[in-house]
């Protein structure tokens, strides 16, 4: 692990602390997504709001900063020495900036959606499987949180099979851990059944997991 591949783990790691939830409520004048809802800046709070623009642009913004961040180092990177352990800790990096986010004071969101474009940076393919996989659950269940805990549990082992057992693997392998533990709450409310439809106006409760 040389000086380069560091510079550009911190460089990912501050792309990915831009929360896309935060800037584009605010660019919108809409509620701070933290204070209404599960409290969670993410795509599936902001739509809470009532403004699809708004949640359709957090969550495209989420991922193309975790598909860029990853991307450019996997582009570049070669030429500075960097190779894929680097790749595979930019990834990490960038994962880590979205849950805990030092523009934000340390508090993020549950990151599937900048998961997702890590994913595809990573590998077109593996991208595009966990894809598949949220969007088929999803129309089986109408439930998100299944959908994406589905895709989750899904990605390293598609990330074996794509990859081998090399640093890429371990990488998807524990930012998909990080994913199921951020997703406690929900985890819980399907168990005891009560993890239903999406509320679209700010409330005191709800669960989500963008």
């Amino acid at each position: 692990m040389n000086a380069a591949s560091i510079a550009a783990a911190i460089a990912a790691y501050l792309l990915g602390s831009v929360s896309f939830a935060l800037v584009v409520s605010r660019a919108f004048r809409l509620p701070d997504p933290r204070s209404f809802g599960s409290g969670n800046p993410g795509a599936t709070n902001v739509l809470r709001s009532g403004n699809k623009l708004a949640a359709a642009l957090t969550l495209a913004g989420d991922a193309l900063k975790g598909f860029v961040a990853v991307a450019l180092v996997a582009e570049y990177g070669p030429r500075f020495g960097i190779d894929h352990s680097g790749v595979a800790l930019a990834a990490l990096a960038a994962f880590l900036g979205h849950l805990f986010p030092v523009w934000f004071g340390f508090k993020g969101g549950k990151g599937v959606a900048t998961a997702l474009g890590i994913l595809f940076a990573l590998d077109t393919m593996l991208g595009g499987i966990c894809l598949a996989t949220w969007l088929a659950v999803f129309a089986l269940t109408r439930i998100s949180s299944v959908s994406a805990l589905t895709a989750t549990a899904l990605a390293p082992v598609a990330a074996w099979v794509r990859l081998g057992r090399g640093p890429v693997f371990f990488v998807v392998l524990l930012i998909a851990v990080l994913v199921v533990l951020r997703h406690r709450s929900n985890i819980a409310k399907l168990l005891q059944g009560n993890e239903g439809a999406l509320r679209k106006q700010p409330s005191a409760g709800g669960s989500d997991h963008a």
